[in-house]
């Protein structure tokens, strides 16, 4: 479950309406509510010229593209002026809760004494709030059920952890936990994946850049923090497949089947290809840009 360092550079906004076709239910307090957020997708992360971003930012500068209302300058036109890095972010509802729980609303443009320790805190409760967002889910897999009581208990002391003060959530071992959770939520996947244990080859971590696996039975696989950059994927079945942390960054998932895979996250899919047969797991949307040809 490897977290992210890339940064959104998006509009403040109260829904994702304008990056998705539509919004499914998501758990509570776990999507991004850009509008009550201080932009801090935007200035806390660092990013280099590179594929994603068109510019070099250091962590803790804001986005050239960052207006005085928090809004972004090129938000509409983020893909086409090179900003594809933005458009796949993710902060889990971290920058809300960092601006507004956290730090009281306290603006860091006017609290200028709370700007790096806000930013640092802003990349603690995003990956806090990312394991919420699998331990969520873990609960609604059946198969899971001896786990539930262990994974409500995580879930609640994540939960805990994230209302913590800056001071005490700057002294997490956020590595320590993630490593704690992942275990459970290991144990959760081979429940589910159990019938295909030992008739799935275990691809976890593993190469699979620009793979062809056009119509490939992937049912129960585990493609833990797979490579799968570029791979063609169309009309594979996904279903039941764990891919938490799996790269799919200009994978083709055209025609692809992920109605019952687990762990799957909405960035993800942004930064994959697919379109309108792409089948995909609920509270998960298709990204726009799947419509259109870049």
């Amino acid at each position: 479950m490897a977290a992210t360092n890339t940064v959104a550079s998006h509009r403040r906004t109260r829904t994702l309406s304008d990056k998705h076709d539509h919004v499914e239910p998501a758990p509570q307090g776990l999507r991004a509510d850009c509008e009550s957020c201080f932009a801090l997708c935007c200035v806390a992360p660092a990013f280099s010229v590179s594929a994603d971003f068109a510019i070099n930012k250091n962590a803790g500068q804001a986005c050239p593209h960052l207006q005085p209302d928090f809004r972004c300058g090129i938000h509409t036109r983020l893909r086409q002026q090179g900003f594809r890095g933005c458009t796949v972010y993710d902060c889990f509802g971290a920058g809300q809760k960092v601006s507004q729980v956290t730090f009281g609303g306290q603006d860091w443009r006017l609290a200028p004494q709370t700007t790096m320790q806000m930013f640092e805190v802003f990349a603690i409760v995003r990956d806090l709030h990312e394991l919420l967002w699998y331990l969520t889910e873990a609960l609604t897999l059946q198969p899971a059920r001896p786990l539930y009581t262990e994974l409500s208990l995580a879930l609640k002391e994540t939960e805990r952890l994230t209302h913590n003060s800056p001071d005490a959530l700057m002294k997490l071992d956020v590595t320590a936990h993630r490593r704690e959770l992942n275990t459970l939520l290991l144990r959760t996947s081979e429940l589910v994946r159990a019938k295909f244990l030992h008739k799935k080859k275990d691809h976890r971590g593993a190469d699979l850049i620009g793979a062809k696996l056009k119509g490939a039975d992937l049912r129960g696989a585990n493609l833990r923090g797979t490579y799968l950059i570029g791979a063609d994927l169309r009309d594979a079945d996904l279903r039941m497949a764990d891919l938490t942390g799996a790269d799919f960054r200009g994978a083709d998932l055209r025609g692809a089947n992920l109605t019952e895979s687990i762990f799957l996250i909405q960035s993800q899919l942004d930064a994959a290809k697919g379109d309108t047969k792409t089948k995909l797991p609920p509270p998960l949307t298709r990204p726009t840009h799947w419509y259109r040809v870049e």
